[in-house]
């Protein structure tokens, strides 16, 4: 499912027109972000938690070339799944 069938798919379910779902949709995924790059988690219980984490320098491998390479320490973003989502994946 891509933003487009998701959005359409909130617009349905909460009587909404798709561009009112698509302004909840837009909103949501920015608080997530502004979240993420405050450095905080956002949790939404029963679905799960996206938390920012630190990735420290590390040696890779050129695949190519087979020659070491220095990868950069980063920030990236984590999900932790909850509960019902894992039981509904997992039946």
């Amino acid at each position: 499912m891509r933003k487009p069938e998701l959005a359409a798919a909130i617009a349905e379910k909460a009587d909404l027109t798709k561009e009112q779902a698509n302004r909840v949709l837009n909103t949501l995924l920015d608080e997530i972000t502004n979240a993420l790059h405050k450095k905080d988690s956002v949790t939404l219980v029963g679905f799960g938690t996206f938390l920012q984490r630190h990735r420290g320098a590390r040696t890779g491998k050129n695949p190519q070339t087979g020659e070491p390479v220095k990868i950069k320490a980063s920030n990236t973003v984590a999900f932790k799944p909850g509960k019902f989502l894992k039981d509904s994946v997992n039946p």
